[in-house]
């Protein structure tokens, strides 16, 4: 697959949060893309409190997000914020350790989004959950396995060494909440650009073209990956683009000028979020301030580039990562030239 970006995929370790009872975990990005948008719809500013107070009062904290500063990258132009969601019935699951490695603490959703410092535009990396890299302190590993190792400061070190760049924050994300954005939007609109049955699930057919999913379509949507040939690589492209489908649901006038509607999607998916100390309501709203010109159409999704299905020397199956790629990626974060990066590299994978 080389240096080119391919608009595919997206794919926890103890991270802590506040005791709750138990969901089902998610595998999307929707809620950070929602919630940075919000903040930047022009609302009455006791409106907004009000949003802030909702989202701060429901969400959760992670109580350790981050590795020691010492060795960590220095802040670069822009700001790069890492989405985490996890699905036990639909990804890694289980308790059993695989090779060497407890099964149930990988993550299986990862998206690093990067924001340059002109807010023009927003781009959304998927990182394939199989990629196979160093992981510091256990040598080399899939990705998904740093969560199980060291929770969620060492899967942020990790990244931090492959990208040689800082990650400014966190959230991760559950399914369940998920579900009920969907419905909270009253449903969301696709083109599936080819037919399958959700045949690691319950059979559930979703025939090619458009359609309007509901929430429980939706989840099943997102998740399958048995029925196609490449499994993650194809579910990946349906997470992006019902990601996508979403943000163009919500971005619409019907949306934005209906302070209930947008209420309701705060109050659905604020429970479902759990986010580091820093990213809270306040720095939600400043960064959506900063972001209120952005539409769907300013948002890119693309899969990290990689170089195709290997076999590591212990039998994994694994996906083989694209260095010279990765370097190309961490110098346009580096010196906050993403749009440049983009403009020469990401068209043809648009």
């Amino acid at each position: 697959m080389s240096n080119q970006l391919y608009i595919e995929e997206p794919e926890v370790g103890e991270y802590r949060p506040r005791r709750r009872k138990k969901r089902h975990p998610v595998r999307t990005t929707i809620l950070v893309l929602l919630c940075l948008v919000l903040a930047g719809t022009g609302l009455a500013g006791g409106y907004l409190w009000s949003l802030a107070s909702t989202f701060n009062n429901k969400s959760d904290t992670i109580a350790s997000a981050f590795p020691e500063e010492a060795g960590r990258p220095a802040e670069s132009g822009g700001q790069n914020i890492l989405l985490l969601g996890s699905d036990i019935r639909g990804g890694s699951g289980g308790s059993e350790n695989l090779n060497g490695v407890p099964n149930g603490g990988r993550s299986d959703t990862m998206m690093l989004m990067h924001i340059p410092s002109n807010h023009k535009n927003v781009y959304v990396m998927s990182v394939m959950r199989d990629t196979w890299t160093d992981i510091p302190g256990y040598g080399e590993h899939k990705i998904n396995a740093a969560m199980a190792f060291g929770g969620v400061p060492l899967l942020v070190q990790t990244l931090e060494g492959m990208f040689e760049t800082r990650v400014d924050h966190v959230a991760i994300i559950d399914f369940a909440g998920f579900k009920n954005l969907t419905d909270a939007l009253g449903g969301v609109e696709i083109n599936n650009p080819a037919a399958f049955s959700a045949v690691g699930q319950d059979g559930t057919y979703f025939p090619q073209g458009a359609q309007t999913l509901d929430g429980a379509q939706a989840l099943k949507f997102v998740r399958e990956r048995k029925a196609f040939s490449d499994g993650d690589y194809q579910r990946v492209k349906n997470q992006q683009l019902f990601v996508k489908a979403v943000l163009a649901r919500f971005l619409n006038a019907d949306t934005l000028t209906n302070p209930a509607r947008i209420s309701e999607v705060v109050s659905e998916f604020a429970p479902y979020m759990t986010v580091d100390s820093g990213l809270d309501a306040a720095a939600i709203g400043s960064l959506g301030f900063s972001l209120r010109d952005i539409r769907s159409a300013n948002i890119h999704f693309f899969t990290l580039p990689n170089q195709g299905i290997g076999t590591s020397a212990d039998g994994q199956s694994i996906i083989v990562k694209d260095d010279q790629a990765i370097a190309d990626i961490a110098a346009a974060m580096k010196a906050d030239q993403f749009d440049e990066y983009w403009a020469s590299t990401g068209t043809a994978g648009k």
